[in-house]
């Protein structure tokens, strides 16, 4: 049964009112089972830049989404927007445009140390996988609030609060089955104006979603060990 929910109102200088919080403490071995679960599944992620067109179930897609935006964020102001793109056409001009983006930064404007950091990816200026995938989220940070009367309010945090709702939003995809991609095209102006955001808004990042084609293949990288990655004092 899904929780009750209020509509959000946005808030600023209104006074603390703490409200309880009990959750129910998870037995110390189920905590430690659901985290070797967890651990390994998430293991199995990887990014995917070959997908099927094959449908993907749309529910699992928003609750995916729902999902993410349980993220915290700075003074709660949930800074973010989801727009999820399913038409066929709009997807082909995202494609066009990213893809002529693509061209300039590929034939010079990254430079020759980011591209042979990119190298081992794979990745050039091509992107079958915006059309290619069922669906795309295109993930806009917004930058101050926007009052329907045009009055603006100034966000914190907005990068920091927008990057943890997207890690949120891959892991929410592929526990339920579905493969993703982060595409970052650089400049992405072309997605507010593609997809008539507001001016309050900013494209973060673009993420097809769907199942990898029957063919697919990743490059073989091997992830840092949790040695190399914690310290632990």
């Amino acid at each position: 049964m899904n929780a009750p929910t209020r509509n959000w109102i946005p808030t600023h200088g209104d006074p603390y009112r703490p409200v309880p919080y009990r959750p129910a403490r998870m037995p110390a071995d189920e905590s430690l089972a659901r985290a070797a679960e967890l651990r390994e599944r998430m293991d199995g992620r990887r990014t995917v830049r070959q997908f099927s067109t094959d449908p993907v179930p749309a529910q699992v897609v928003r609750d995916a989404i729902a999902c993410a935006a349980t993220a915290p964020s700075g003074a709660h102001q949930q800074p973010w927007t989801f727009v999820l793109v399913k038409d066929p056409e709009v997807r082909r001009r995202i494609r066009a445009a990213a893809e002529e983006e693509e061209h300039v930064s590929y034939d010079g404007r990254l430079g020759e140390e980011w591209l042979a950091a990119l190298r081992p990816l794979g990745t050039d200026e091509v992107k079958p996988h915006l059309t290619d995938a069922p669906a795309l989220i295109v993930v806009f940070q917004q930058r101050h609030w926007l009052g329907e009367d045009g009055s603006k309010r100034k966000h914190y945090y907005v990068d920091e609060s927008v990057g943890i709702a997207v890690g949120m939003l891959l892991s929410a995809l592929h526990l339920s089955g579905l493969a993703a991609l982060v595409h970052t095209p650089s400049p992405m102006r072309f997605l507010q104006e593609v997809l008539e955001r507001p001016a309050n808004e900013k494209a973060f990042a673009v993420i097809p979603v769907g199942y990898p084609a029957p063919d697919c293949k990743v490059p073989d990288l091997v992830r840092k060990s949790l040695d190399q990655v914690m310290v632990e004092v």
